[in-house]
Order: structure tokens, then sequence, then C-alpha cells
């Protein structure tokens, strides 16, 4: 199987991890021999219940045994996509009311794109350096850094960018601009949490001049940060909201949200403004149902800030020099990329399966699943601090 991976799969880095894949459940996925490998990383933040949670993999499997999927998105009635578009409306501010369900996060923020070019008849867009939107063009010219670009471009015009965290940038958002694209705390870069107000001010420079503000949740939602929405712990709405990855507990998914107002400007001039074959796909949009269920009717969300809490008391070691982010979407930042690598790849042959960040090279990524028990927790930490002890006394001797 491993000479096929790489013969007939297409491969993203000169180096996969390659791990055999039996199955996975609950915060473990196990190899074709029967190892159990604790998950610290859930997906990139994708498995929010874990692997095949009882009640997603139940309501897949009624979807599948009434019907698959029947039109391309709008055409149809189909009650999976309304039910969830319904309750997560009832979740969200008031003109977060209508919801565009796609098939990842980067056609979410194409449309997002498209929606306030269309809404405002302006062209410029504004994004943050050391942003991540997504790889395909459009997602890709509004993310902040130019040597993942370079190699493709010309990309879309009209492209301009601010330093995030940075008060005095906010004066180029201006009466040409359609939009502000922000990830809410971002992610690539090193798990970075707005500061001083700074979503707030945007906010407020946005309403003043009549551009929109987009806001890219699709790492940081779905409870992951100890809200359903990171927006939430800044007191700010969208006007467009960008969602994936956590939304339907490991499937393809994305979606993005705004007013029925705005929204029905895609509807026409021209029709099909944005279309899609298999966006709110049924199966799809049950998994995603049964998943916002289950994320707000138990204490998952108030759980992830204490279980934040408890990395913190865990983690601690010379070698961490900080840890970054909020609830369970934290980034152990180290002084050289030497010691992330090292720690990655040696907890990989422990069992521990841990990540890098996109952008940041001295980052280790701790997303794991939202019903993550303490005890693995504590495991999980302990075989960190081992290592980083390891590595400690090979660097010393």
């Amino acid at each position: 199987m491993e000479k096929d991976f790489f013969k007939y799969q297409a491969q993203t880095t000169p180096h996969p991890l390659a791990l055999k894949i039996s199955h996975a459940k609950g915060s473990y996925i196990y190899d074709v021999d029967g190892n159990a490998h604790l998950d610290f990383v859930a997906g990139v933040s994708a498995c929010s219940l874990g692997h095949c949670h009882p009640k997603v993999v139940e309501a897949i499997r009624q979807q599948t045994e009434s019907y698959m999927h029947v039109m391309v998105y709008g055409e149809y009635i189909q009650e999976p996509a309304v039910a969830y578009t319904k309750l997560l409306a009832s979740l969200l501010p008031e003109n977060l009311e209508t919801t565009y369900m796609v098939n990842s996060g980067t056609e979410a923020i194409e449309g997002a794109l498209k929606l306030a070019r269309r809404y405002t008849g302006r062209t410029e867009l504004i994004a943050a350096n050391h942003a991540y939107h997504g790889n395909t063009m459009g997602s890709l010219s509004v993310t902040g850094y130019e040597e993942r670009k370079s190699p493709f471009r010309p990309l879309i015009p009209a492209v301009n960018f601010i330093k995030f965290n940075n008060h005095a940038d906010i004066l180029k958002i201006t009466t040409k601009t359609a939009a502000v694209i922000l990830e809410t705390i971002q992610g690539g870069a090193g798990f970075i949490l707005p500061k001083d107000d700074y979503l707030l001010k945007i906010r407020k420079r946005c309403d003043e001049v009549g551009a929109l503000l987009i806001l890219d949740e699709i790492q940081p939602g779905f409870g992951r940060t100890g809200k359903l929405f990171a927006f939430e712990h800044y007191k700010i709405s969208p006007d467009i909201l960008v969602i994936g990855k956590g939304m339907a507990s490991g499937l393809p998914v994305g979606a993005f949200v705004a007013s029925n107002k705005m929204m029905a400007t895609l509807q026409n001039n021209p029709k099909l403004g944005h279309i899609t074959t298999f966006g709110g796909n049924p199966v799809i949009a049950a998994a995603s149902l049964a998943t916002l269920k289950e994320i707000t009717e138990n204490q998952l969300i108030t759980a992830t800030l204490e279980k934040e809490k408890l990395f913190r008391s865990l983690l601690v070691h010379p070698l961490i020099k900080e840890i970054r982010g909020k609830g369970l979407m934290l980034a152990l930042l180290f002084k050289t990329p030497e010691i992330a690598n090292y720690l990655v790849l040696t907890a990989a042959k422990e069992k521990l399966i841990l990540f890098w960040l996109l952008f940041e090279p001295k980052a280790v990524r701790i997303s794991p699943p939202l019903t993550i028990s303490k005890d693995e927790i504590e495991r999980g930490c302990k075989q960190i601090i081992n290592l980083l002890d390891t590595y400690s006394s090979k660097t010393v001797n």
C-alpha cells in the first residue's frame, strides 16, 4: 500500500508522515498493525467530536438510506440542509441568517469574496499579512504569504494587505474597499489573537466607510475556542461569516453566512451567481446537524476552556517559550524550528500525533477533539514533557 500511495496518489510535500491507517475512534487513530495513536490534531481541527462519533455516524447512516445527491444546490428542498441552516441561524447574530453550504473552507472563502464584491459594487479587498484563507485562486489572493503565491501569479487584482493587530493600518480601509477579510484568530501564522480591541476598531472603520467585514472562522469555529465562534469573545459580529473544518466532524464541508438581503444578490444579474453541485449535500448536512447539536446541547464548549487550563498547567518546560491560542486551538512556540520538528517527528514514533503550523516553523499545533478526556490530555502532555526532557539532555551532552 505504501508503494501505491507514493505512485498513484498526488503528494503535497516531499516527506509525508505516511502512517498506514486501519480505523479511528474517539481520540485515537489505529494503524494497520493495531497500534493506537493518541490524536492531538483532530484532522487539523476538523474532527470536532473525535473520530466516528456514534451520533454523527448514525445521522450519516440514516440519511444514506433515504437519499444522497439528488440535485444541484438550491433547487430542491432537502430536510437536512434546511434543518441545519435554521438551527445555525438561531445560534448566530440576527444579521447572519442565511447560509450557503459548499464543499470546503476555501470554496466558502471564494463565495464570500464574490458576495462582497457583488453586494457593494466595489472591487478592493483588504486582507492581513500572514493570513491563510485557502489555496484556490481567490483565497490564495487574500493569503498573506508571497512565497506561497508567486508561483501562481497573476492572481485576482485589487487586493491590498494590512498588518494584523496594527491599529494605524486600519485607516487603509476606505470607501473603495468592498470588504476586509480577517481570520478571527490567525491560524497558519501561529495562532495569533487580536489585541487591544483590534477587531472592534476594524468593525467601526468598516461601518464608517461602508465596507463589509468577512471573518474567517474555518479553524476556530464550532466551539474550539470556548465560544461557538471566536468572534463572540470580541463583542463584534461580521457581515459575512466563513465556516468549515469542524462543522461536520470530519466530512468535507464549508459555508458562508450573511443576511438574507445580501445573499439574495447571488440569485440574479447574473442568475447562478454562485453555484455548486455538491454543496449542501444531504449526507454532509446531516453530519453537520448532528455535530452542531452535540456541541451546543452538551457542555463541550464550556469544557474546552477547562481543558485549555489543564494543557497550560501541564505543558510547562524551559523549551516551551510560549503557548499561543485559545481553548483547544493551541500552539507551542519554541526557540528554533529544530525543536518543533524533533517534537512532532519523535512524538509520532511514540504514537502521539502532533503537527506543524503552516507558516510558523517554530510552532507545534495542539488541536485535539473537543471530546478529549482529562486522562488523555494528561497522558499526551506527559509524553511531550518527556520528549522535551530527552531533547534537552541530548543537546546538553
